[in-house]
């Protein structure tokens, strides 16, 4: 995995962009995806499967689908660490909107900072994307709410 990071950190300082990424993924990540994954099923019948080792093995392959996303999706990012920072403010704050008076008020709060984080990381200014956006939102069609993100906002805004 060590040749992994070194992979990502070159990928990401040598300012590659996407289709040199998935061609760079497809050489050095894949080979290491798939040896894991055959080790992970070999140690899956010498383990007990209740034991800590069993359920991570059994956790892990459940999940191996979103696991290798990265591998066929360049644009997915290897560490969540940028997501993880961006969110701090929401952990920290967390304690103080406990009590905003509604079960829901965490999610929505959530999703706002999310909004909000997104329109950060796009260099666009919030306020300019909640104007254009917010206006007629009750009577938007659900299936329109996918083209109404930060992203493809300022896609097509451009």
């Amino acid at each position: 995995m060590l040749a992994h990071r070194q992979s990502a950190m070159l990928a990401r300082d040598a300012g590659m962009g996407l289709d040199e990424r998935h061609v760079l993924r497809a050489e050095r990540a894949a080979p290491l995806v798939e040896s894991l994954h055959v080790r992970l099923r070999e140690l899956r019948s010498t383990v007990l499967p209740k034991s800590a080792l069993g359920e991570a093995i059994t956790y892990t392959l459940n999940l191996w689908p979103r696991l290798k996303v990265f591998l066929t999706h360049p644009v997915v990012e290897l560490s969540n660490n940028l997501a993880e920072n961006s969110m701090r403010g929401v952990a920290l704050g967390r304690r103080n909107w406990i009590h905003l008076g509604d079960k829901q008020a965490g999610p929505r709060v959530a999703a706002i900072l999310s909004i909000a984080e997104t329109c950060r990381r796009q260099g666009m200014p919030v306020r300019d994307y909640l104007h254009d956006v917010l206006p007629g939102m009750a009577n938007r069609k659900r299936s329109e709410v996918e083209t109404l993100t930060p992203t493809r906002w300022k896609t097509a805004k451009a």
